[in-house]
């Protein structure tokens, strides 16, 4: 481990995730770069992360672990045709990104949406957005099909996500925030998402109190509007939705439509939970809290999915070819 090279912090974290300090070299990482392809016809990377997991929870560690894959401030980078395994953390780093026909089995979020921690995130100022999401499936027992945030200060915003199937999931999509993160998650589309065995389907929270450090401004509130939700089809779920906004800073514009929830047979005898938000639903079963009123049938269609493509959808993945020459 003394011999891993160390590189400082994210700019937008201000410390590492897991320490203080910096953060090891991911395996593969670059900056700076222009048309990459990392692809693997079906091949596997084993990060071999469980001598990094046996000292983060040691407390040995003095820096972060390291990623599989790291991108920073690149363009045009595809990953494809691969199979990550053990990874020390994070597998994929990436930014401003196409995410598409993923096989995902974690014990963590599947896919994390990430902008910034505090202080530092609001300074840096650069938000995630546009990115797509499709054709994903996850097993996550202990967390997310889909996590925006929590660490958010650098805004998250249109992000577009369906034909979702999760597992034995925690939560379909979750958004994480807390006071002192600044920043907005707004903006957010997800359709056809097909839930088996669920703790929750739609979990919000404003009360995630993770901070990098104490000079964050407590007053620093985030934003959290747009959030549309349509075409959901779950079983087996232990509780509905826990909506859990900021007190004097509401979670607005929720939109949820044409969802089916098929509850556990030990489930919560509340489905529904909500508080400090505000929307509309329309053609959802169990019938949601008073906070979204139900608009009628005729509104079915009504939490929007936008029908013009991003310019990340006009990408054309590419492939490698190689020969091996023998002496």
């Amino acid at each position: 481990m003394s011999e891993w090279p160390v590189l400082k912090a994210l700019p937008s974290y201000g410390r590492g995730r897991d320490a203080a300090g910096g953060r090891f070299a991911s395996l593969i990482f670059g900056t700076n770069l222009t048309d990459v392809v990392v692809t693997g016809a079906n091949g596997t990377i084993d990060g071999q992360g469980a001598f990094w997991w046996q000292n983060f929870h040691k407390g040995k560690l003095k820096y972060t672990r390291p990623y599989l894959i790291e991108f920073m401030y690149s363009d045009n980078i595809q990953i494809s045709n691969l199979t990550l395994l053990n990874s020390p953390s994070w597998n994929v780093h990436p930014v401003y990104s196409r995410i598409e026909d993923s096989y995902i089995v974690s014990g963590d979020d599947c896919i994390a949406v990430k902008s910034g921690w505090d202080e530092y995130g609001i300074s840096f100022g650069m938000p995630t957005k546009q990115l797509v999401i499709r054709r994903l499936t996850c097993i996550s027992p202990y967390s997310a099909a889909i996590a925006l945030g929590s660490e958010m200060s650098g805004g998250i915003e249109d992000v577009r996500a369906e034909d979702i199937t999760a597992i034995h999931t925690e939560s379909g999509v979750r958004i994480k925030t807390a006071r002192g993160r600044g920043g907005f998650v707004k903006d957010i589309y997800v359709k056809g998402m097909t839930l088996h065995t669920m703790k929750w389907v739609f979990w919000m929270t404003g009360n995630y109190k993770a901070h990098a450090d104490n000079h964050y401004d407590p007053n620093a509130l985030p934003v959290i509007q747009g959030i549309n939700y349509r075409d959901i089809m779950a079983d087996n779920v232990s509780m509905a939705a826990r909506l859990e906004g900021i007190e004097g800073d509401p979670f607005t514009q929720i939109c949820i439509s044409n969802v089916t929830i098929g509850m556990a047979a030990k489930a919560k005898k509340v489905p529904w939970t909500c508080t400090d938000v505000k929307g509309i639903s329309s053609g959802v079963s169990p019938r949601p809290c008073d906070q979204l009123p139900d608009q009628g049938p005729e509104k079915i269609t009504a939490c929007d999915f936008p029908a013009e493509p991003l310019s990340i959808d006009r990408v054309v993945l590419k492939s490698c070819t190689y020969r091996m020459k023998y002496t």
